[in-house]
């Protein structure tokens, strides 16, 4: 008998004063199609909104969407607020257009791990991009 597999919550959000939908809707729908079970909390979303959504859900990883170029300023202190609530060990993705101007993307990525993010992704990354990598994060060789 083989043993049912874990279907993984995500909660799922755009961060700040961020009002950019589409890439937010085109995420929810690829993941959903991966076989997550996708919480999505909408634009304009709070620090405490994703920490609760994820309470509230017993989520296995928040992933944060900026496009606006705050992101750096928005994210700044989720790991912490996460430990606070207890949910300390949940991975935490962020992607998008995370900082003002162009500024090297490994040194991007870097400030964003340096914050507790678990994975950070470039302007322009496929959603395929962050299905596998939840994927393999979470022990997983095919969908959910």
């Amino acid at each position: 008998m083989e043993e049912e597999k874990k279907q993984l919550t995500l909660v799922l959000g755009v961060i700040g004063a961020d009002v950019h939908a589409v890439g937010n809707r085109i995420l929810e729908y690829a993941l959903t199609e991966a076989g997550f079970k996708v919480v999505n909390i909408g634009v304009m979303a709070s620090q405490e909104e994703f920490i609760n959504a994820a309470l509230e859900t017993d989520a296995d990883a928040i992933l944060v969407s900026s496009l606006y170029g705050h992101g750096e300023i928005d994210c700044r202190g989720l790991r912490e607020k996460a430990i606070e609530a207890g949910i300390g060990n949940i991975k935490m993705y962020v992607g998008g257009n995370l900082v003002v101007g162009k500024q090297d993307w490994a040194e991007v990525e870097k400030k964003f791990l340096a914050m507790g993010f678990d994975r950070a992704y470039p302007p322009g990354t496929m959603p395929q991009q962050a299905i596998d990598d939840l994927l393999r994060d979470f022990g997983f060789t095919q969908k959910c």
